[in-house]
Parts: C-alpha cells; sequence; structure tokens
C-alpha cells in the first residue's frame, strides 16, 4: 500500500491529521509489517532477538544488560527476556561483571557470530530491496529528523 492509498483508505479518514500523529503512526505501522517480515526471513531468530545480536556486535565491549538496554530503547525485564532466549538457543553468554558482581555482561558466542556470518549477505538483499529508491539524502534526513525525535522524547 503506497502513501496515496493509505490516505484514502476506506476505513479511516486521515483528513485533517497534524503530520506528527500521522508519522507517529506510521513509524508503529512500519514496525510491525517490518518485525513480522523479519521474523519471516530470519526464523531462527525473532526480529528483537537479531536486534539484541546486532546491538551487542556494535559495542566495544561486552555490554551489561542495563547498557544494552538503553542502546535497544527497552526496559532490562524485556532485554533480560530477550537475553534468556537467546542464551537457550546459544547465541549469547550471560557472564557476572568481574569488577561489579551486580552487573550481567553479554557476549556473542561463536555459533551467533557464524549465524551472522551465514545470514549477511541474505541480509544486505533484503536491506538494499527495502530502501530502493530512497537517496542517500533522504536517508540522512530521516535519521536526523528521528533522532531529535528522540532527543525530544527523553526530555518529557
Amino acid at each position: 500500500m503506497n502513501f496515496q492509498q493509505v490516505m484514502q483508505h476506506e476505513y479511516v479518514d486521515f483528513a485533517g491529521i497534524e503530520e506528527s500523529y500521522f508519522l507517529l503512526g506510521l513509524l508503529s505501522a512500519f514496525d510491525n509489517r517490518f518485525q513480522a517480515v523479519a521474523d519471516k526471513m530470519i526464523q531462527v531468530v525473532s526480529w528483537k532477538q537479531f536486534f539484541a545480536i546486532i546491538c551487542i556486535n556494535m559495542c566495544k565491549e561486552s555490554p551489561t544488560i542495563k547498557e544494552l538496554a538503553e542502546i535497544m530503547g527497552s526496559s532490562h525485564q524485556n532485554v533480560k527476556q530477550i537475553l534468556l532466549k537467546l542464551e537457550k538457543k546459544g547465541f549469547v553468554e550471560i557472564c557476572t561483571d568481574a569488577q561489579d558482581k551486580r552487573k550481567q555482561r553479554v557476549s556473542l558466542t561463536q555459533t551467533c557470530l557464524e549465524f551472522c556470518v551465514e545470514n549477511d549477505e541474505r541480509s544486505m538483499q533484503a536491506l538494499t530491496a527495502m530502501f530502493e529508491g530512497i537517496s542517500r539524502e533522504q536517508l540522512q534526513i530521516t535519521i536526523q529528523a528521528i533522532m531529535q525525535v528522540v532527543d525530544n522524547l527523553k526530555k518529557l
């Protein structure tokens, strides 16, 4: 469904809706649709689990669960549940921090790293297809706008 079809949908009246409200709805609907497609594509892990893997992999050192929750924009409890499922699959290890026994650090296993390598090309193909027809400038503007909204949200 393209933008014009959405705006003219027979079940919904978008007339007069403020752009910021429309964008929030669009982002929420996108998140749902993307998660469904990604879950089908990845199959071995859910999109949320794969997102956790991506975030852990980008960290300079093994993050704590609290740090990972902050990076992912989720609660400690939700991230812990995601990590426990990944741990059962042999994709992450959760260990007590050497300096502070109250903290738990997360690292990716060799099994996980191999899974990522095996699926990298397919992921890149999907991303390329998903962003087809969108210029680098459009992406940068969208990223800047969403980052500003995130900064504003933190102030609330």
